[in-house]
């Protein structure tokens, strides 16, 4: 199997680029569920608590696994997050009897076990490994790619895998589909921001949607089907630091691996 180093660009919306066609191209793709879901809320769940502040949707219908892998107990999520203090969602599904693993690097100790089903882990996911060699990274020791750690904890599969990276979003998903990772993943579900290109995502405008555009539809190409999509008001309504195109500087978008069993 060969190492793929980029993603497929999609071509451009227009014959010329254009920020006005990309940006209402993929704005239209993030608002459109290609794929319907009835259950997406946990309060279906016995031992479901409380409303989390922001809809983390997963889709619990019958005709895909996660649903029959909480009843059994088998399930696991992966929260990547950025000492964010909203974990309800990760408490929900901890007391659903999935095994819940947070991650983010503002932890106090290195891993913490609170209650049968929820580890905290000091580390954050990142798109690289730290390099050994470079004196700079091993201040990043606790950054590690997902795939290295699925290794590490000797884990196949992931059930969830829910994302509050604030804007490295883009660079960890790409990362996820470059190394085939995001085949070992039930379901995604990531807060995305457009406010500006995003961590180490360079070029002009119309450039940096393009990508985001072609990110999401290689996901596609892995049979991720988007089901949800929650367009958030409270955050500043920008894109690309303009107040254009009626939207939002922030989206949490939830897809299923149609093909996952």
């Amino acid at each position: 199997q060969t190492v793929r180093w980029h993603i497929e660009l999609q071509p451009w919306a227009s014959p010329t680029p254009s920020l006005n066609y990309e940006a209402s191209r993929f704005l239209k793709y993030i608002s459109t569920s290609q794929i319907s879901c009835e259950h997406m809320n946990l309060n279906s769940l016995k031992g479901y608590s409380g409303a989390a502040k922001k809809p983390w949707s997963i889709c619990l219908d019958e005709r895909f696994s996660l649903i029959h892998r909480i009843r059994r107990k088998q399930c696991r999520l992966y929260s990547l997050g950025l000492g964010n203090d909203d974990n309800q969602f990760e408490l929900s599904m901890a007391n659903s009897g999935c095994e819940v693993h947070r991650f983010d690097p503002s932890i106090k100790s290195a891993h913490i076990q609170e209650g049968r089903h929820l580890w905290y882990h000091r580390l954050s996911i990142d798109w690289r490994d730290p390099n050994p060699a470079i004196a700079a990274h091993k201040l990043h020791s606790s950054t590690k790619k997902l795939g290295t750690v699925l290794n590490e904890f000797g884990h196949q599969k992931i059930d969830v895998l829910k994302a509050d990276v604030e804007s490295a979003e883009w660079k960890i998903l790409e990362n996820l589909i470059l190394e085939d990772v995001v085949e070992q993943i039930g379901q995604l579900v990531f807060e995305v921001h457009i406010h500006w290109p995003g961590f180490e995502v360079s070029g002009n405008d119309s450039t940096v949607v393009r990508y985001w555009y072609s990110l999401l539809r290689e996901l596609e190409l892995k049979d991720f089907r988007l089901f949800h999509t929650y367009k958030d008001l409270s955050k500043p309504q920008m894109f690309l630091k303009k107040e254009a195109f009626n939207a939002s500087s922030c989206y949490t978008l939830s897809w299923v691996n149609t093909r996952w069993k």
